[in-house]
């Protein structure tokens, strides 16, 4: 484990995980993100940062809307589908059962715990991941959720390394 200061403060955070599902030009994608957060109270909105190593960012720079899945405890098998395969080489989806939200936007049936937002901009400061922040058009949720933490996935191995990830001049 790291002695740097700032990991050991971003590592005690621990969030709770989720899918972010996109879909442009017939190319559906969907990717585990650690990285997200309430952005507004008033209109809602919502951001989410994506990996630009990820296939499921390229597909978003095109997309209209995002979905955004929360995890429960019991949802690893799907926090490993979607954080450990790149959808350049798998169907994330195969076997799955979809339900199409905006401009054919993959939600999943298993995951109920989801909002559906309007991508509204795009924020690139320069290091590994990007912020597409949502104004969040509706969210669901049947219930109490025990979200699944970033330390119960940290077993994981990603779909792409750090090193894969493109980082500008300023990162």
């Amino acid at each position: 484990m790291s002695e740097d200061p700032s990991d050991l403060l971003m590592s005690s955070a621990d969030p709770p995980l989720i899918v972010v599902t996109t879909v442009a030009g017939g190319a559906r994608a969907g990717c585990l993100v650690g990285f997200h957060g309430q952005a507004s109270i008033e209109p809602k909105h919502y951001a989410v940062w994506l990996s630009k190593a990820n296939h499921t960012y390229r597909v978003a720079l095109g997309a209209t809307h995002l979905g955004v899945h929360f995890l429960g405890a019991g949802d690893l098998p799907l926090a490993e589908r979607f954080g450990t395969t790149s959808g350049e080489d798998v169907d994330k989806f195969a076997g799955l059962e979809v339900t199409e939200g905006p401009g054919g936007l993959p939600l999943l049936a298993a995951l109920p715990h989801r909002l559906v937002g309007r991508r509204s901009a795009l924020l690139d400061v320069g290091g590994d991941h990007v912020c597409l922040p949502l104004k969040v058009e509706s969210a669901e949720s049947p219930g109490t959720l025990t979200p699944l933490r970033l330390h119960d996935a940290a077993h994981l191995i990603p779909g792409h390394e750090a090193d894969e990830r493109s980082v500008g001049a300023d990162g």
